[in-house]
């Protein structure tokens, strides 16, 4: 038996330290386990061994610590399969995982829990990989760093905060919190543009129909009857005929156009000029500026309260910004800020954020509550981008529902007027 000597926390949060002996390391993280224990670091006393088994005992170690540090990089390069956990099965773990360890359950204990009883594959793929590292040793936040396509870093550093104060169960709920916000405002994204995407591709399905399968027929009857056809029906038939005979050249050069762009966009400048050029336009400017403001007051509030460092919070946040002028705005800020320059002031500087957004940073600073001022400017941003979503969405379905009437219109006038004119030219 062996000696191992460990720095554990209980279900209250305290700390404690002291010797346990088992038959390896792993055994003794299943008997602090049992004992409701939370272990923080477990190392084997050295005292209890041999001389010979202590010369022995580093060349094991630093092999494992060497499959250790080559298990991530080679899981990162490992094909993903159907059944590997993904971004989505994050919120799901995280509220089962609260659920238990609000019960009284340790971290590790909850998840062991899960590995074995959830029967969803992806979700239980994600609990049993997690307890596999545990089992070995490692911490919670430190088994996330297996799976970096489920749990970014920022939320790993929450946990990591939140099992060396004994707030786990805190750090959860306010992660939960947060995800679930952020999966709102995507949920209520994607509704807004469903129905003009819906509207856009019916519009887009019946001109392409009428255009290579009515207009030619209509096309051999108007010409059976002789006489010259009117300016719009001119306009539709030829175009019904380019597209008939150049339209696989043209859906070819709209697809290299298309990937071009696409690359071009993909590319540090690329990114730049387009979000930039969006910034410009009318609904789409004022949008994207709210959801940068969204992202970084909610993020950074949520890192702030639970303990993370000022530098680091802000470091983590500007990886949450989408538009790349307002990323780049944000890091010369968080240059200024790390001088010794006050948040509020930093953004200022930059000219990318609302004023009233920086009034509001500049009191929360001078009183020391940034974080509740952080939590209103979410809140009020939240209910701005709603409301932008629903003038988005009207704007956009009635401009489709305009266009569709205009076209149908214009086909209507094109075909009665050509009837009418060829009709009065035979009666002749």
């Amino acid at each position: 038996m062996a000696r191992f000597t460990y720095t554990a926390r209980d279900r209250s949060g305290a700390s404690t330290s002291s010797t346990i002996e088992a038959a390896s390391r792993k055994e003794a993280l299943r008997l602090l386990a049992a004992r409701g224990l939370s272990p923080v670091r477990v190392d084997e006393d050295s005292s209890s061994t041999t001389r010979k088994s202590a010369s022995a005992k580093p060349r094991v170690r630093s092999a494992e610590a060497e499959r250790q540090a080559r298990e991530l990089p080679n899981a990162a390069r490992r094909r993903p399969s159907a059944k590997d956990p993904s971004r989505r099965e994050r919120l799901p773990f995280l509220v089962a995982l609260e659920d238990l360890t609000s019960s009284g359950l340790s971290a590790g204990e909850a998840i062991r829990l899960l590995s074995i009883r959830v029967k969803e594959p992806q979700l239980r793929n994600l609990a049993g990989g997690l307890w596999e590292r545990i089992g070995e040793g490692a911490s919670l936040s430190t088994a996330m760093l297996s799976f970096p396509a489920v749990f970014d870093s920022s939320i790993i550093n929450l946990i990591q905060a939140g099992e060396a104060t004994g707030s786990l169960n805190d750090v959860l709920k306010r992660l939960i919190a947060h995800l679930t916000e952020q999966r709102e405002l995507r949920r209520q994204l994607l509704s807004a543009l469903a129905y003009p995407i819906f509207m856009m591709v019916v519009a887009v399905g019946v001109i392409l129909f009428f255009l290579f399968f009515l207009l030619p027929k209509l096309q051999t009857l108007l010409t059976s009857l002789g006489g010259e056809l009117p300016p719009s029906t001119a306009l539709l038939v030829n175009t019904s005929n380019f597209l008939l005979h150049y339209g696989l050249f043209v859906i070819g050069a709209l697809v290299f156009i298309v990937i071009a762009l696409w690359r071009w966009y993909k590319s540090e400048a690329g990114r730049v000029a387009s979000d930039r050029a969006l910034l410009t336009l009318p609904l789409i400017g004022p949008f994207a500026i709210s959801q940068t403001v969204l992202s970084i007051s909610q993020t950074l509030s949520v890192l702030l309260e639970n303990g993370i460092t000022t530098a680091e919070a802000l470091r983590m946040t500007s990886r949450q910004i989408k538009n790349r002028v307002h990323f780049h705005a944000f890091e010369d800020a968080i240059s200024r800020v790390l001088e010794g320059e006050s948040l509020s002031i930093a953004l200022s500087r930059t000219q990318c954020f609302p004023d009233l957004v920086l009034d509001q940073l500049a009191v929360g600073e001078n009183t020391g509550n940034i974080v509740p001022a952080l939590k209103k400017i979410a809140a009020a941003y939240q209910v701005r981008i709603s409301q932008q979503l629903n003038i988005f969405t009207r704007i956009i379905a009635s401009g489709v529902l305009m266009s569709v009437f205009i076209f149908v219109g214009f086909i209507a006038y094109a075909i009665v007027s050509a009837v009418f004119q060829l009709s009065s030219s035979f009666k002749m």
